[in-house]
């Protein structure tokens, strides 16, 4: 082999045939889950049952939040400028990053740096915020603007547990919880961090994180961005509508 050559462990393509990760598309189509191929791809092997079916619930839970995220706003916004669906949507995921959809990557990582140190979670967690405050740094994952309990988040660790996927990741994220109660904050885990935690025990690399969130709400940013040319009039008023103007007063060029 040149050692110019360009080389991939994902796919395999020749004429006639397409394969993933060594398995024949065409026998993957009907007998394996999206779920289950997108695995397949991320994770380089076919997940057993059970790891289908967790992959399932992760893709599934931040399918859509509404039309006020930045991203939806973002693909109904370029889409009614008169622009292509490709490009509403690439706007929409353009959005997406460390304040939008971030979390799940942020919160994994620092997960996965401190769970191997699980002894007493619970000074494992206390040790995570005093870095993170040192720092000057919030912990990611945690808190929603509108959800006191998360239903999302219930449901992940619900199914982590019934699949047996609950590790010491999900375990340092739930003492995190607890210490914030005993703070006296309200800062319950989110969706966010629910995956973050449920797929570091999973054992994906945390640097997969905003890769769940993209492929799961990229379904809602189509589907907004669809609605919004089917139902709306062109460049409609979205976005802020009431605003206040705390600019220089008006000005006079001088002759």
């Amino acid at each position: 082999m040149s050692e110019n050559k360009s080389r991939t462990g994902i796919s395999s393509i020749t004429p006639g045939e397409i394969r993933i990760r060594g398995y024949n598309i065409v026998e993957l189509m009907g007998r394996k889950s999206f779920a289950e191929v997108a695995y397949l791809v991320l994770k380089g092997q076919l997940p057993t049952d059970a790891e289908g079916k967790m992959m399932d619930a992760i893709l599934t839970s931040s399918v859509d939040h509404g039309v006020t995220p930045p991203s939806s706003l973002a693909a109904r916004t370029v889409i009614s400028g008169g622009n292509p669906l490709n490009a509403a949507v690439a706007g929409g995921i353009l959005t997406i990053g460390d304040t939008h959809g971030g979390a799940i990557e942020q919160c994994a990582r620092l997960l996965q740096n401190y769970a191997p140190k699980i002894g007493e979670p619970s000074e494992v967690a206390a040790e995570l915020l005093a870095d993170l405050k040192t720092q000057k740094m919030r912990m990611p994952g945690f808190g929603h603007r509108l959800h006191k309990t998360d239903p999302r988040t219930v449901r992940l660790f619900g199914m982590a547990d019934e699949l047996m996927f609950s590790g010491n990741h999900q375990t340092l994220a739930k003492a995190i919880e607890t210490m914030f109660k005993e703070q006296g904050k309200s800062l319950p885990i989110n969706v966010d961090g629910a995956i973050a935690a449920v797929i570091s025990d999973m054992d994906f690399d945390w640097r997969l994180g905003k890769g769940f969130f993209i492929i799961s709400r990229t379904v809602g940013l189509i589907a907004h961005a669809n609605e919004e040319l089917a139902r709306e009039k062109p460049m409609r008023e979205l976005g802020i509508s009431d605003y206040i103007y705390d600019g220089p007063p008006p000005q006079k060029l001088e002759d």
